[in-house]
């Protein structure tokens, strides 16, 4: 009962997650390119929002149409899957998958194109964190 109090807590919070590093993956899961930049994630209820680096053309944002989560220790062990939809600046939408692991301490965000298997966007988060 306990864990399950922690793990909804976390998921029905507000969160950001950052990173120095983005790694642009194939479907294989092999490594594209990589991008040294900052990229600030931030997860509410009802929206997630994308930003890497200083260039606003490349900022995604999308509504999430559902949620599954489960962490054993907030921000650190756990899983969420979330399924969301993205509008581009002309107005068309992606469909996403968005999985954010945690083991061992280490947090994994990796998103999922469903359109496009060939796009897949991972960061390893340095802090992962409830918004204030």
């Amino acid at each position: 009962m306990i864990f399950n109090t922690m793990s909804y807590s976390q998921c029905d919070k507000h969160t950001i997650i950052t990173s120095s590093k983005t790694e642009y993956l194939n479907a294989k899961d092999s490594v594209q390119h990589t991008e040294i930049e900052r990229t600030v994630i931030e997860i509410s209820k009802l929206e997630i929002t994308i930003a890497p680096g200083d260039d606003k053309e490349r900022v995604m944002h999308g509504k999430i149409n559902s949620t599954v989560c489960h962490w054993t220790q907030p921000f650190k062990e756990g899983k969420t899957i979330i399924k969301a939809v993205f509008v581009n600046r002309a107005g068309e939408t992606k469909n996403g998958t968005i999985t954010i692991e945690g083991k061992e301490g280490k947090v994994i965000f990796l998103l999922e194109a469903l359109e496009n298997p060939e796009f897949k966007v991972k960061v390893i988060a340095e802090k992962f964190e409830e918004k204030k």
